[in-house]
């Protein structure tokens, strides 16, 4: 949008409730990931955001998997725009209409990323891209790859998941490898949470292999930290 006075271009700090309302979803187009925040105005990649919806009931509630219907009121993932929004009963104004956030709506969506980083977790192992056990993801980082060395099934490794109630010892003994072979790590989830994930009692020691689904648990676990999971 270009003219206009500022509230009716970016909807900065109390937001244009008409311009939102009137506003489609996917800003620059139905397939576009730009979405606009009703907290700051800014529009970014939905990547970075959280998509919220109004139920049957007029209640506002976390659509962290992006497939409830209606139109998403979205917000960038970081607390104090979720709490401004709840303060300043943004999520009313974008709707034009008395909607009330279900009880504890922060905390609430924290759980369901970290709920859903984990089936994401579930998912790479089912699909043969999950390593378990330090010998495992230790020679695993030291190849690089997951698999049988030349086999059909081989993938490079993407991520490496520790357990945060686990020992220094094992994590620094892995730590170069995976510098090396610049592997992130992901070090917010418990041995047990890690664990059933894996379908096993525990786990410490995990690496995914590189793709979509270790793309989509970066992306969680950066949208529940940025929210203050690591903290919470």
């Amino acid at each position: 949008m270009s003219g206009g006075s500022e509230a009716t271009t970016g909807y900065p700090p109390e937001l244009d409730a008409e311009a939102q309302a009137d506003e489609p979803e996917a800003v620059a187009g139905r397939k576009s990931p730009l979405r606009r925040c009703i907290a700051s105005g800014k529009v970014q990649d939905k990547a970075g955001m959280v998509r919220f919806v109004i139920g049957p009931d007029q209640q506002v509630v976390p659509d962290v998997d992006e497939t409830l219907p209606g139109r998403g009121l979205w917000l960038t993932a970081e607390v104090g725009l979720v709490e401004k929004a709840l303060a300043k009963g943004l999520f009313a104004k974008a709707a034009r209409r008395g909607v009330k956030p279900v009880p504890d709506l922060l905390a609430l969506t924290r759980r369901l990323i970290r709920r859903r980083a984990l089936g994401l977790v579930g998912l790479a192992r089912k699909g043969g891209g999950a390593l378990a056990g330090f010998e495992k993801v230790q020679a695993a980082l030291r190849s690089g790859f997951i698999g049988r060395a030349g086999g059909a099934g081989q993938k490079s490794v993407g991520l490496w998941l520790e357990a945060c109630d686990g020992s220094d010892d094992g994590r620094t003994k892995l730590y170069a490898l995976a510098q090396a072979r610049g592997v992130p790590l992901v070090d917010v989830f418990d041995r047990a949470e890690l664990g059933a994930a894996l379908g096993r009692e525990e786990a410490v020691h995990v690496v995914l292999a590189a793709g979509p689904l270790a793309k989509q648990v970066r992306r969680e676990v950066a949208r529940f930290s940025a929210l203050g999971g690591a903290d919470a």
